[in-house]
C-alpha cells in the first residue's frame, strides 16, 4: 500500500486488483490459490506429421462424405440447375415488364401465366397431331425396311445379322415404347416421374423468378465490402449472359423447327411434317450434333418415302445448317455468350460425360462464365504485376 502526499488516502500498489471495500488480499486463481489450473502450454505445432497427417486424413474424409452425398442428390442438383437456368432465361421478360411500371411480383406471375399457357396450347394443338403422325410413321416403318431390302449391301448384311427382321418386329410388337421403360409399369412410372420432376422445375423457377433480386444481394454481401461492387458487376454480367443464352437457344430451335415445318410441307412430306419438324427443334437445343442428329432423322424418313425427297432434304439441311451456325447463331448469341469454337466443343463434351444432356445444355453458358472470370480477374491480375 501506497498513502497519496495530498490527500493521505491509500492507493492500493500496482498488479493488486481493487474491490469494493478495499484491495483484493487474496485471488483464487492466483499461483498457488484453489482454483489455479496451471499455465497454458504453447500452441500446437502446425508443422508436426501428426497433426499434419491427422488434419490432412480428416479432410480427406469429409471430402468423400461431401462427394458421395452429393452424389446422391445429383438429380435434385440437375432439377435445381435447370430452374435455374429457366428463371435465368425467363428473367429478362421479368425486367422488360418491371420497367413498365408492374411490381416484380406481378410481373413474375404474367411471365410465369404465360408459359403455362404456352405449354397447355401446345399439349392440347399439337401434341394430337404429333401422336398421329408418330402412330403414322410407326405403321409405315416395316414398308420403309423392305425397301431398304432391294439394296445388295444391305441385304447381305441382313442374311447374315437378321437387323432388317429385329428392328421391323420390334417397331410392331406395338408395345415397343413401353419396352423401352421397363414394361407398362415401367412406362407409367416415368410418364408419372416426369410430371412430378417438371412440377418441381415450375416450383423452383417461380421462387428463384420471385427472388432473384434478393438471392443475389444476399450473396455478393458475402465479398468483402471492397470488392463488393465488383462482385455485383460480374454476377449481374454473368445472369444475363445465362439468361441471354437460354433466350437464344430457345429463338435458334423454333427457326429450326419452324423452317424445317415450311420444307417439309413444300416437298410433299406434310404428312409427318408436324412431329419432324418438332424432332428437329427439340434436338436444335442440344449443341453441336442436335442439328445433325435431327436432319439425319428427318433425310432418313424422306429417302425411305421417295429418293428425290430424301436428296432435296440432304440439300437442304447442308444449307440450313450453314445458314443457322455463321448467320443465325452468331446474331442470335453475340450478346449473351462469346466462346471459341474449341472450347464449346470442348465443353459441350466435357458436359455429355458429366450430366447427359442435361449437361451439353448447360455447358455453353458455364463455359462462357468462366472464360468471363478468367479473363476480368485472373488475367487482369498477372498484367498488373
Amino acid at each position: 500500500m501506497t498513502s497519496s502526499p495530498d490527500s493521505g488516502t491509500t492507493i492500493p500498489e500496482p498488479g493488486k486488483p481493487k474491490t469494493k471495500d478495499g484491495p483484493k488480499t487474496e485471488d483464487k486463481g492466483a499461483v498457488g490459490g484453489p482454483d489455479y489450473l496451471g499455465e497454458p502450454g504453447p500452441p500446437l505445432d502446425h508443422k508436426a506429421p501428426f497433426y499434419v497427417g491427422f488434419v490432412g486424413a480428416s479432410g480427406a474424409l469429409v471430402a468423400y462424405w461431401l462427394a458421395t452425398n452429393i452424389a446422391a442428390i445429383g438429380s435434385t442438383l440437375v432439377l435445381i440447375i435447370v430452374a435455374f437456368f429457366i428463371a435465368a432465361g425467363l428473367n429478362p421478360s421479368v425486367e422488360w415488364i418491371e420497367g413498365r411500371g408492374v411490381r416484380r411480383r406481378n410481373a413474375v406471375i404474367v411471365v410465369i401465366l404465360a408459359v403455362i399457357a404456352a405449354v397447355a396450347l401446345f399439349v392440347v394443338a399439337i401434341v394430337p397431331v404429333i401422336t398421329d403422325q408418330v402412330a403414322s410413321i410407326t405403321d409405315n416403318a416395316p414398308g420403309w425396311l423392305e425397301e431398304l431390302r432391294n439394296n445388295q449391301r444391305v441385304q447381305d448384311l441382313d442374311d447374315e445379322y437378321q437387323v432388317i427382321d429385329k428392328v421391323r418386329d420390334y417397331v410392331t410388337d406395338g408395345d415397343f415404347v413401353s419396352t423401352l421403360f421397363g414394361g407398362a409399369l415401367g412406362f407409367g412410372l416415368a410418364v408419372l416421374s416426369a410430371l412430378f420432376n417438371g412440377f418441381i422445375v415450375l416450383v423452383l423457377t417461380l421462387y428463384f423468378l420471385s427472388s432473384l433480386s434478393t438471392t443475389k444481394s444476399a450473396l455478393y454481401r458475402l465479398a468483402p465490402a471492397s470488392r463488393r461492387e465488383r462482385v455485383t458487376r460480374l454476377g449481374d454480367r454473368i445472369i444475363r449472359s445465362v439468361g441471354g443464352y437460354v433466350s437464344g437457344a430457345f429463338v435458334v430451335a423454333m427457326c429450326a423447327g419452324i423452317t424445317s415445318l415450311v420444307f417439309l410441307f413444300v416437298i410433299g412430306l406434310g404428312e409427318y411434317a408436324v412431329a419432324l419438324a418438332f424432332v428437329v427443334a427439340l434436338l436444335d437445343v442440344i449443341p453441336m450434333i442436335g442439328a445433325t442428329i435431327g436432319a439425319v432423322i428427318v433425310t432418313a424418313i424422306a429417302f425411305a418415302e421417295d429418293p428425290k425427297m430424301g436428296l432435296a432434304c440432304v440439300v437442304f439441311y447442308l444449307i440450313y445448317q450453314q445458314v443457322e451456325n455463321y448467320v443465325i447463331y452468331p446474331r442470335v448469341m453475340s450478346k449473351s455468350v462469346d466462346v471459341p469454337g474449341a472450347v464449346t466443343v470442348i465443353a459441350a463434351l466435357t458436359g455429355a460425360a458429366l450430366l447427359g444432356v442435361v449437361g451439353a445444355l448447360l455447358a455453353i453458358p458455364t463455359a462462357a462464365a468462366i472464360l468471363m472470370l478468367t479473363r476480368e480477374v485472373f488475367v487482369r491480375r498477372q498484367d498488373a504485376r
